[in-house]
């Protein structure tokens, strides 16, 4: 089964509305993690909310730090905005997503990069279920 982790600053937006659309859309097919280099003490209550928006719940989610194990443990690593905070490891895919920070915007500001989330764990879990089939449009994930 592959694996991805999404990791920012304090894991408690961008990563964490990763995290749950990912869960969403793959189910069971994907495992999912996600971490930040310096976690904040509870997840952005307007990513919840946005979240929430859309039928996915992530109330229950918990920042978490950024451990050498998530990352060693994940076959595709997505960064977003963490620098040069994540560890590098030889054969992992590695991905930054440029998104804009929700944290301290309304939630007007924070639908759009919900959405942008949105399509790009879609087409990730497009490439990650190809390649786990065989297919031959398939990314490689390591």
């Amino acid at each position: 089964m592959p694996s991805v982790l999404f990791v920012c600053v304090h894991n408690a937006g961008r990563s964490q509305m990763a995290a749950g659309w990912l869960t969403h859309l793959a189910g069971d097919r994907i495992e999912v993690r996600s971490a930040g280099s310096a976690p904040a003490g509870q997840i952005n209550p307007i990513a919840v909310e946005a979240m929430a928006e859309v039928g996915i719940d992530i109330t229950t989610a918990q920042p978490k730090i950024l451990t050498t194990d998530a990352v060693q443990a994940s076959d595709v690593v997505i960064t977003m905005g963490c620098g040069d905070a994540c560890p590098v490891f030889p054969g992992k895919r590695y991905e930054d997503w440029k998104l804009d920070d929700p944290a301290g915007q309304g939630i007007e500001a924070v639908r759009p990069i919900r959405d942008e989330i949105r399509d790009r764990v879609e087409k990730l879990v497009d490439e990650l279920l190809a390649h786990a089939r065989g297919g031959a449009d398939a990314q490689p994930s390591r």
